[in-house]
């Protein structure tokens, strides 16, 4: 019982992995998803201050770290499904917010219950630290799908990942970090070697067309 629960449970994040039920040449961890999550957010809090943004940077690292680890109690669940109404998403995050708080009032002392409760809470708000997270949550799924696409992973669901999440990426365009991912660096990751001129370049010009035009 208590906070050493806690920690033990750190490493079971090690062993859930995302996209259940689907072959992956290169299987991915909620604890390795959180880790890139957290430097992609530090990357782009660093594009906002640069452009004139005040970051409040423990905001930030404290909704990228945490952001999945209520996870650990209702498993991964593919985004296809997550998302696919806005009524099924909040439920989704309403069990996991529910269970994370039971969680909180069984092992943590009462001096910390309310601290950890807030930590484990939904972190994609409206703040530039929520947008920032919601913008590295979504670049680092667009990799792990692009991973799979570029090993010519037949399944159909990584196209369809990619495609929602460059799709939320450029919905948050007014940013200047997304100005920059979309000018700087989407480019060079399709200009990677042995990526034929398909669909996948078909399917980003169309997503950042449309999302420019309007």
């Amino acid at each position: 019982m208590g906070v050493h629960n806690y920690f033990k449970s750190l490493s079971d994040l090690e062993h859930l992995f995302r996209m259940p039920g689907k072959f992956t040449y290169q299987p991915h961890t909620v604890a390795a998803h959180s880790f890139k999550v957290t430097k992609i957010a530090q990357f782009l809090g660093t594009i906002e201050e640069m452009a004139g943004n005040e970051v409040n940077w423990r905001s930030l690292y404290e909704k990228a770290l945490n952001h999945d680890y209520a996870e650990l109690f209702t498993g991964d669940i593919k985004t296809p499904v997550k998302y696919a109404s806005e009524e099924l998403k909040d439920l989704f995050s309403q069990v996991e917010e529910q269970m994370a708080k039971k969680f909180v009032e069984q092992e943590f002392p009462p001096e910390l219950q309310e601290i950890y409760t807030e930590r484990f809470k939904e972190g994609k708000d409206d703040t530039l630290e929520g947008r920032i997270l919601s913008v590295a949550d979504k670049v680092d799924l667009l990799y792990e799908s692009f991973g799979e696409i570029l090993k010519r992973n037949p399944e159909p669901l990584f196209l369809e990942v990619y495609q929602e999440a460059l799709s939320t990426i450029i919905k948050f365009r007014d940013m200047h970090c997304v100005q920059y991912f979309i000018e700087n660096i989407l480019p060079d990751m399709l200009a990677e070697e042995f990526i034929p001129y398909t669909e996948l370049h078909y399917m980003t010009e169309k997503i950042v067309q449309k999302y420019g035009n309007e």
